[in-house]
């Protein structure tokens, strides 16, 4: 059963005996990749250890125990820039377009609401836009929208009430009102259970493009998508902004065997010119051989997951040369990563075998053998409850 983690630290609990030996712990200097052989490439300046606000500043879990997942209504304006106050790169956040070809974000396949007692289920892309933002909180005072729903993976449905609500909204006006310092994750989404032909994808993802080339205006920008044709598709319109595939890394197992393994998703990348993969934490950790592929096939790697609330799992993913982690708990994260990344500059340089420095500032932790061996056996147990 899925459980939202709080995000806790090593020191916290009880340490345990040894490391095992095939603990991998290279550590790794690695940098976001922009492109391959590209005459016109993302010029964007990306620190060693990205931290990306998941849907904003955290996606809504309405059933979890937890108020910090149901504090700020996701993928909306508010949770954008509530994210961006703390010490982050990106905000992630899922983009699908309307029947009247406009972008919008929004995660689910499906908007829930009530009418007459009965739950009525309307797909995203067969709505207008004036239909999609008539739905939940309004913009303009005295205007109500219909009440939004959701449904969890086991068929139960909540009412979408969160302590700070916000109305839906487009990828356009994301642009212009979210703060220009925090780059954009854009999750190109698409319904796992459709095959859609080239020409619906084409015409889905030069929406998307139109909207992003007339409004960027110099903001960091990455695509990702689970639908291997999307990423693809995306890597062959442009050529200025990285390509990422997403992955569960074999957790489920889809009818398209591009989607079942890091092995799969390394290969699509590779064949298709894409920057990185996006990969569930827990297949990472699963299968740490494919982090070493992965880089040795210059190809950038970021995760996403639950597991990745916990600090020192963040941590543990940086030793091992994973290039950023997608989270929810924004704040907690973000200020974990901060105090156990941004080592004064001389003692960065060292650990990397550059020349020392001499400026103050925070030093970087270091794990004790026991604490490094909690954390290993930890996470397996992480993995469980997740």
């Amino acid at each position: 059963m899925a459980m939202a983690l709080k995000a806790v630290h090593v020191c916290d609990v009880p340490n345990l005996d040894q490391v095992p030996e095939n603990a991998a712990l290279a550590l790794c200097s690695t940098r976001f990749r922009a492109g391959v052989n590209d005459e016109k490439i993302c010029e964007c300046n990306i620190p060693k250890f990205l931290v990306v606000g998941h849907r904003g500043n955290g996606m809504n879990m309405l059933q979890s125990p937890d108020p910090r997942m149901k504090s700020i209504k996701e993928n909306s304006i508010l949770s954008f820039n509530e994210a961006a106050k703390f010490s982050i790169d990106f905000i992630e956040f899922d983009v699908q377009v309307t029947k009247d070809d406009y972008p919008v974000i929004y995660h689910d396949n499906f908007v829930l609401h009530e009418e007459k007692g009965v739950i009525v289920e309307n797909r995203v892309t067969e709505l207008a836009l004036a239909e999609f933002l008539s739905y939940g909180p309004q913009k303009h005072p005295g205007s109500e929208g219909k009440p939004l729903y959701r449904k969890t993976k086991d068929g139960r449905f909540f009412e979408w009430k969160v302590e700070k609500d916000a109305p839906l909204c487009t990828l356009e006006e994301a642009f212009h009102d979210v703060d220009q310092s925090v780059g954009f994750n854009v999750e190109l989404k698409f319904d796992d259970f459709i095959v859609y032909k080239e020409e619906e994808l084409s015409r889905i993802l030069k929406a998307i493009l139109k909207v992003v080339f007339e409004n960027a205006k110099g903001r960091q920008i990455l695509f990702s998508s689970f639908q291997p044709d999307a990423a693809r598709l995306i890597r062959k319109l442009q050529s200025t902004y990285p390509v990422y595939f997403l992955t569960n890394g074999g957790s489920e197992i889809y009818t398209d065997i591009r989607r079942n393994s890091l092995e799969e998703a390394i290969k699509l990348s590779l064949e298709n010119g894409l920057q990185g993969i996006v990969s569930e934490v827990k297949a990472v950790f699963r299968n740490p051989g494919a982090v070493g592929r992965i880089k040795e096939s210059k190809l950038s790697l970021m995760t996403y997951g639950q597991l990745n609330n916990v600090p020192e799992v963040a941590y543990m993913q940086h030793l091992m040369g994973v290039e950023g982690v997608i989270v929810d708990l924004v704040k907690e994260i973000s200020e974990s990563v901060s105090d156990l990344t941004h080592a004064k500059e001389g003692e960065e340089k060292s650990m990397y075998g550059e020349e020392d420095g001499k400026k103050e500032g925070k030093a970087k932790p270091q794990f004790s053998k026991d604490e490094l061996s909690f954390l290993l056996k930890l996470i397996p147990e992480l993995m469980i409850q997740a």
